[in-house]
């Protein structure tokens, strides 16, 4: 049974949770959040296996670009609702910023420690620190919360733009850009951020590259843009992408294999 809650998270704030059990009641639930429709910029990516290297040359990315986007676009950021990675920065740059633009947890509930729960998950994580709101979703490992995160994406930008941007990432982060453009979304990405997302931008420039990749890519749907970019290109890319509307995916689930 869907139930709401407030969920005090590590840095003692204080966020509008839910627990969701069926795709159908999602847009009950986002109401109930009280989220409306809005661009949608979905961030996705390295979460445990990021380096300090990484967060020294990523997180820039994150206070100059990301957070100030959503913010000047009133819109809302997506990610996957852990206490690392992709989505503590993200955190960490709207607190930086003063931003106000609603920033959502979307996180499979085996893989997140929450008060009153037991967990049996080995490798379960804190709810990322800053975030405004979250939807846990059915699931005890990492990636089952990809499917529902490319949903209330769909069901949020729904008559705005919206966007998936892929930083760096592991298995999970393939599922991700696989619902992103199987649900007909955008997917930008930044490509010198290692891993997954470096994989996905070698295919894109036609180079040797994971096999999974051909297909995200020849679904004309995905760009690549490299990390070392002027800020203001990748700025420019990331909001053509927020702004059009044209570009806005069907509402829906939407299922599949990654082969």
């Amino acid at each position: 049974m869907e139930c709401f809650f407030n969920l005090t998270l590590p840095d003692g704030f204080i966020a509008d949770a839910v627990l969701a059990h069926r795709f159908d009641a999602v847009p009950e639930l986002l109401s109930g959040l009280g989220l409306g429709k809005s661009p949608v910029l979905v961030v996705v990516g390295g979460a445990g296996g990021m380096t300090v290297d990484d967060s020294r040359r990523l997180k820039p990315l994150f206070v100059e670009v990301l957070a100030p986007l959503a913010q000047s676009l009133d819109a809302i950021v997506l990610d996957g609702g852990t206490d690392a990675g992709v989505m503590k920065w993200m955190g960490d740059a709207r607190a930086e910023i003063g931003g106000t633009f609603p920033l959502v947890g979307v996180a499979a509930v085996g893989t997140v420690v929450l008060p009153g729960r037991a967990n049996a998950y080995a490798h379960a994580a804190l709810p990322a620190c800053r975030h405004t709101h979250f939807v846990f979703v059915p699931g005890d490992r990492w990636g089952d919360e990809s499917p529902w995160l490319a949903h209330i994406a769909g069901l949020l930008s729904a008559g705005f733009g919206s966007v998936t941007v892929v930083i760096n990432g592991g298995e999970t982060t393939w599922w991700d850009a696989f619902y992103s453009i199987r649900g007909r979304r955008p997917t930008l990405v930044v490509a010198g951020s290692g891993r997954t997302a470096d994989q996905l931008a070698a295919a894109f420039n036609g180079e040797e590259s994971d096999p999974r990749a051909a297909a995200l890519v020849a679904s004309g749907l995905l760009e690549a843009v490299s990390v070392d970019r002027d800020r203001a290109v990748i700025d420019d890319k990331i909001r053509r992408l927020l702004t059009d509307s044209r570009l806005n995916v069907a509402q829906g689930f939407v299922t599949g294999r990654l082969s």
